[in-house]
């Protein structure tokens, strides 16, 4: 063979060779990318802000997501996402191959969490469950009016800042009341959509039952409109606790005489502020109650109410009720005298 032909085949050979380096290269960094990770249980990871590539990889190696983190590195070089990884909160299933891993943080895909805001809650309480929250960060700012925040799943991230949630809460509560302001019945009792929020707390405390909610309003716009006095055993709990507990006993006939801007068995009209925050669906039901004549209602014993136009067929409920109960309910929305039955 002449010389220059040796050479090319020489050539040919080497080039072959390394083409076929190369692509076993290729292969065996596809197969490190794709086995599965190191970690049998699911993991839950914190990467801070600031950190570098190789900080990134020594933490992912000792929570056991990935196996080694210079690996790491080279399959984020190789990837060309080593600039785009982003910090905060992961959730990693278990065995989460490299690129798994590598595609979850560059995508920012964190872990999110929720918190749960119950209808009813006093603003006391709904602070405490932002304090309590985990993974928030900063303090809970204090002298915020009771029925200001709505009852919702809120959902946020790792670092995410309390007062940012809180006025999150404030803004959905803001804009639901407005929206729902904007399409009320015409003939409610109300001069201002502040004054719907109030009696949307009082209902929102006086049943825990969705199907009663427009009746249970119906009642108290009814009365409103007649010039009673509205008598929710639910003001007169808010009386006696100030706002800052549960009340872990019935009322007592003691407790109806207490001296109070919130005792509506002595006051006209609606109390000063909400008695807690109410959901959207309650003031929904307010602003939109059912058309009724009932006046009175009182707790059945069964979780409901019974609902009645007179007083003498309120009576009659009242003391059915009491025969079905171990502790006598509070005559809910009983006039204390016929003065003021229709």
């Amino acid at each position: 063979m002449r010389p220059a032909w040796r050479a090319l085949a020489l050539v040919f050979s080497l080039a072959s060779g390394l083409a076929l380096a190369a692509a076993a290269g290729v292969l065996l960094a596809a197969k490190l990318l794709d086995a599965p990770g190191p970690h049998t249980a699911e993991v839950t990871l914190v990467l801070p802000k600031g950190a570098g590539i190789a900080d990134l990889g020594r933490r992912l190696a000792a929570a056991q997501v990935v196996a080694d983190p210079l690996m790491f590195r080279a399959g984020a070089i190789m990837l060309g996402v080593a600039r785009r990884l982003q910090a905060g909160e992961y959730r990693f299933p278990p065995r989460s191959s490299l690129r798994q891993v590598l595609a979850r943080i560059a995508a920012g895909d964190t872990l999110v969490r929720r918190l749960v805001v119950p209808e009813g809650l006093t603003t006391r309480a709904v602070l405490a469950l932002l304090a309590a929250a985990e993974a928030l960060e900063g303090s809970v700012p204090e002298g915020l009016s009771e029925g200001v925040l709505l009852p919702e799943i809120y959902h946020y991230h790792h670092g995410d800042q309390r007062a940012v949630l809180l006025q999150r809460m404030r803004a959905a509560q803001e804009q639901a009341l407005d929206a729902l302001w904007q399409i009320r019945r015409p003939g409610l009792p109300f001069a201002a959509p502040a004054e719907a929020l109030v009696l949307a707390s009082i209902v929102e405390k006086e049943t825990a039952l969705p199907e009663e909610r427009r009746r249970i309003a119906a009642v108290f716009v009814n009365r409103l409109l007649r010039g009673m006095r509205l008598q929710a055993d639910s003001t007169v709990v808010y009386a006696v606790t100030a706002g800052q507990s549960e009340l872990d006993r019935p009322l007592s006939r003691a407790d109806l005489r207490l001296a109070s801007p919130y005792n509506t068995y002595l006051i006209d009209g609606l109390p000063p502020t909400p008695i807690a925050n109410p959901g959207r669906a309650v003031i929904a039901a307010v602003l939109d109650p059912l058309v009724t004549d009932e006046l009175y209602f009182v707790a059945d014993g069964t979780g409901g109410h019974a609902f009645a136009r007179t007083l003498r067929a309120h009576d009659a409920n009242v003391a059915a009720a009491r025969r079905q109960q171990p502790h006598p309910p509070t005559p809910a929305t009983a006039p204390p005298n016929a003065a003021e039955s229709p």
